[in-house]
Formats: C-alpha cells, structure tokens, sequence
C-alpha cells in the first residue's frame, strides 16, 4: 500500500476497528455489502469493491482515493464511476463501487449498511411516509430506489447535506465528522426503525428431504428456512426482488423449483434449499432477506425491483466483478 495522506492516522485505525464491528453483525452487513470510508487530507480511505467489513480489523480493506479530483470530475459532468483511475498509488483493488457517493457527501466520515431494520421499511410502497413519522427530528433524507454507484450518488446530491440518508430498496448511510458520530447515527436509525420479528416458522424435514432427493441442494438451516415455512414471510419474497444485493447473489426473486439451480429455491409451506455448493455470499443473502421478510408486517404493500432493473444490476461489469471476489462456502 502506498503511503497516501492518513495511512498512519489513527482516525483511520478507529475507522477500520467499527468497520469490523459493522461487518460481524448480520444485521448491518452482510458479505461483500456495506462501505465505510474516512477523508483524511487529500485522500479518502474508503473499503475495496468485494472485500468484507467484517475482515477489516484482520486485512487491509481499505483503499485510499483522491476524493478531491474525483469532486472535480463529477463538477464537471464527468463519469466518476469507474474510481480506480482516482486511486492514489495504484494497486490491484478497486475502489468500492459507491465511491463518488462518498467523495461527494461533505462529511469526514461515511458508512454505508444494509441495516436489516431499515431495508424491511425502504421496501414498503410507503417508505418515505413511514420514515418521516419515525425519524421525525432527525436530520434525513430518503433516495428513491435507483442503481447503486453514480446514479446513487446523484440521488444524494439532488438532496445535498443530510447526515442520514435512508435509500429507498437498498439501505442506510450516514455522515458525520468522527467515526464514533457516524456509529451512533447508525444505532440511532436502527433503534427508531426496530420492530418486532415473527418467531421462526418450523420447517418440515420430511418435506425439504424429499425437495432435496437427488439434487445438489440440502435443508436450509432454520433462519433461513422460515422464509418457506411462514406463510407473511412466504409471501414477501414471491413479491419480487426487494434490492440490489439479492439480485446480484441469489438471481431475480427466490425460485420454488430445484431446476432453476439456483443458490436459494423454496418450498412453499415447507421451508428452503440451498444449494451444496453455495458461495458464503449467497448465504449470507439468503439470510438477509429472511431476516428483512420477518421484519415485514403480513399484507405489506410492497416495492420490488422491476425486470429492467434487475437486468441493469446483472449487466453491471461493475457487480460482476465484486461477485468474482466472493468466497466459497465454508
């Protein structure tokens, strides 16, 4: 790693430390999902495309950016999105794929999450009417849903200088000036966001078996086999994909059919398959949204991503790339 502005700081030390924090709790981050960066002088230390918070206290994550003429560029009109040409020093990593919308908020720090808590509201077809009576008093701003990278950041800069942006099918980013600021941002949204989770639906053994018989798939441990078993969470994930990590991970929707072969199939009434060979990102995934279905109020209208979305993100070299970097199953 080059010797960029702040790799001796100990800001970006603290950074790194609640990065890890962040990263080990599945109901901020999950897999390769979430960002954190730090500016310090002229560079911004953000988290590397596909790498894992969770890995931050025990690898070099991090990446620094010159955010200063990455600004430029974007004041100019330019396409920022491809970051690498911003990094200081090189190297093999990438900058994460939602860089410019770091480099563009004014804060000294940012994190960005996929809190499970904020998700299972950003994907009510009244988000932004359920946000204003929760956060009420807080300093926010809510991004309709469009795909991550420049366009995100552009969704922020159409409403510039709020500390707490909740992004509509997606998740939750802060700002502050110190890392400790920015946590307590997180811990507060999370805590007005909680409610009340549906207890685990019992899964049928007998019936994920006889699913099973033959293929390459295997019974999905029970918080990820509710997502079958209980009928309100059942049927959020037949609404449609609800954002863009599970898209990216798990394919369009969750399949009911082995044939499909893909990473997470149900069984309705029954519980959920995963496939044997299952990357640790796919079930990370598929946790996530049986954790978020859960969250999800039974009857909810709902906001899902359309066809056209979905293609956007499984076109994306950008989303390809990162799901090269994910780990095999453990």
């Amino acid at each position: 790693m080059s010797a960029a502005p702040g790799r001796d700081d100990p800001a970006l030390a603290e950074l790194v430390a609640a990065s890890a924090r962040i990263g080990a709790d599945p109901l901020l981050v999950q897999a390769a999902g979430g960002n954190t960066s730090i500016k310090l002088g002229g560079a911004m230390w953000i988290k590397a495309s596909g790498q894992w918070l969770a890995d931050a206290a025990r690898q070099d994550v991090m990446v620094p950016v010159d955010f200063v003429a990455l600004r430029a560029a974007y004041g100019e009109g330019g396409d920022v999105e491809n970051a690498k040409r911003f990094l200081i020093g090189g190297g093999v990593l990438r900058p994460s794929i939602e860089t410019a919308m770091h480099a563009m908020m004014p804060h000294r720090v940012v994190l960005h999450v996929h809190c499970v808590a904020t998700i299972a509201t950003a994907v009510r077809a009244d988000a932004e009417a359920r946000l204003a009576g929760a956060l009420a008093g807080l300093d926010w701003g809510f991004v309709p849903y469009v795909r991550p990278g420049q366009p995100l950041a552009d969704g922020v800069m159409a409403r510039p200088g709020h500390a707490i942006y909740v992004f509509g099918n997606h998740g939750l980013t802060v700002g502050a000036e110190t890392v400790e600021g920015a946590v307590a941002l997180i811990e507060t949204v999370r805590a007005r966001l909680a409610a009340a989770a549906r207890p685990l639906a019992p899964a049928d053994d007998a019936a994920l078996a006889r699913a099973a018989a033959g293929s390459g798939y295997e019974a999905a441990p029970p918080e990820i086999a509710t997502l079958g078993a209980d009928p309100a969470s059942l049927a959020v994930a037949r609404a449609g994909s609800l954002y863009p990590d599970h898209v990216i991970f798990l394919g369009p929707g969750v399949p009911e059919r082995v044939e499909t072969g893909a990473p997470l199939v149900l069984v309705p009434g029954a519980g959920a398959l995963l496939r044997r060979d299952a990357s640790a990102s796919a079930r990370a995934m598929a946790r996530c949204i049986a954790d978020v279905a859960r969250l999800v109020p039974a009857g909810a209208a709902l906001s899902v991503l359309s066809a056209d979305e979905e293609a956007a993100l499984l076109g994306w070299e950008a989303e390809a790339y990162r799901k090269t970097l994910q780990r095999p199953a453990s």
